[in-house]
């Protein structure tokens, strides 16, 4: 994961026509957008789909995929946690590998360091294991499972991300705004 700034990999995969992979069309992720914005205003989000140990664990990770830096703040300060609670908790097909994933990389991190969850772990420990999951042609198959986990993740947290008014501000996204005169393409 140093080759590439995560958060330009981010971003180029958040770029890329993605719109054929995802099983959400705009118009779902802007209803999405909306329900987090919602009980944020609310007094606060309370997940629906998340256990709160899955919780920490989906927070931890979304800030390791896309951290603060000095552009924009990080994917949890996007919303991109309650994205996910909404769009998993609305996709049942979904749930089951979320919670697997989540499971299975808190076992792997218990196996390989002293008992301690993925959110117990130290940063060096968690990026560790994320190396070996986070370029599928160069992991092992015996982390196919992970792999498969951490590309879910990496397509929902890119997706939250640079749907949220920071995300489209950090790539500095021109459109939605009106055009009082056509002047043709620059």
């Amino acid at each position: 994961m140093t080759d590439l700034g995560r958060r330009a990999m981010v971003e180029l995969l958040a770029l890329a026509p993605l719109a054929g992979a995802l099983r959400w069309t705009p118009i779902e992720a802007d209803r999405a957008l909306r329900g987090v914005r919602a009980a944020a205003v609310e007094g606060g989000y309370e997940p629906r789909f998340f256990t709160a140990h899955e919780w920490e664990t989906v927070r931890v990770l979304v800030d390791l995929i896309i951290p603060a830096d000095e552009r924009s703040g990080s994917a949890t300060a996007a919303g991109v946690p309650e994205f996910m609670d909404y769009i998993v908790g609305d996709e049942a097909h979904r749930q089951t590998a979320m919670r697997g994933g989540l499971a299975w990389i808190d076992i792997q991190c218990r196996k390989r360091f002293g008992g301690k969850d993925f959110v117990g772990c130290a940063d060096a420990e968690r990026r560790a294991l994320l190396d070996e999951i986070a370029w599928p042609r160069r992991a092992k198959p015996e982390m196919a499972h992970g792999v498969a986990f951490f590309n879910s993740v990496r397509d929902l947290t890119a997706s939250g991300f640079f749907s949220s008014a920071m995300g489209i501000e950090d790539v500095g996204y021109q459109g939605n705004t009106v055009v009082h005169e056509w002047t043709g393409c620059p």
